[in-house]
């Protein structure tokens, strides 16, 4: 009788590194973000989070450590190849392209979906993209805005934009790198609410500076402290370590 296939966690990163110059940004770092869970990275600022993110989705080749992503070795990959892995990631400064309409913004980004041998067809063509296009639409509460220029929408709604474009490629794990800065406080809530709701069809890495946030929306929080993990676990075994209440809350 064969073996079930071994389940693997979303990601694992084990060991990884890099230093610029005499500057260890991340130091050593290992842990695991699984299926369908909310993981969250927090620590002051200069912590070496972005860093982190950056050496996860392949913007930084790492010196040392290893990336998996679906069980499968894309350490040092390129972004195009993550991309394909399953990874999709926002960034802390909204990146959209501004002069184009929020549906153009969601259809580029779904038209990885449509196979290879249909790329020289029409866009008209492209029929999994257009569907999903309007699925990101309706899901993120964007048809009523779907021909307004993304440069002209509010701040929140670009960020609800940039999350919706991220997912608009289908991926498997969501890097959202502090979806809620800048945002008013009723933002911040609906944006908690829509990220606590994809985890129905993907896993989240967040890093986010909001503790309550955190504590609130996190299954599993990991600290980073100059460079290096600090702590892991559950938001409330986290938040009643003393090391992580002398780093980062400021008292003992």
């Amino acid at each position: 009788m064969s073996q079930p296939a071994m389940s693997h966690p979303v990601l694992e990163v084990s060991g990884l590194s890099i230093a610029f110059g005499g500057l260890r940004a991340v130091d050593d770092v290992s842990f695991s973000a699984e299926k369908h869970r909310i993981t969250t990275v927090i620590g002051p600022n200069g912590a070496g989070k972005s860093t982190l993110f950056n050496l996860i989705s392949g913007a930084l080749k790492p010196h040392s450590g290893r990336v998996r992503i679906n069980g499968v070795d894309m350490t040092g990959a390129r972004p195009a190849r993550t991309k394909a892995a399953g990874l999709s990631r926002s960034f802390q400064i909204t990146n959209l392209f501004f002069e184009l309409t929020v549906a153009e913004n969601l259809r580029l980004a779904a038209q990885v979906l449509e196979p290879a041998s249909r790329a020289l067809l029409p866009i008209r063509s492209s029929v999994r993209a257009r569907v999903k296009t309007q699925e990101m639409l309706e899901r993120f509460q964007l048809t009523h805005k779907r021909d307004e220029l993304a440069g002209n929408l509010s701040h929140g709604d670009q960020r609800r934009l940039e999350i919706a474009v991220c997912l608009a490629s289908e991926p498997t794990i969501l890097l959202l790198d502090e979806p809620t800065q800048g945002m008013s406080h009723t933002d911040t809530a609906e944006t908690a609410t829509l990220v606590r709701a994809l985890t129905q069809d993907v896993s989240v890495l967040l890093i986010e500076h909001d503790i309550g946030l955190v504590m609130e929306l996190s299954d599993h929080v990991v600290v980073m402290h100059q460079g290096r993990k600090l702590a892991e676990g559950p938001p409330a075994v986290v938040r009643a370590d003393p090391a992580v209440q002398a780093a980062y809350f400021g008292h003992a």
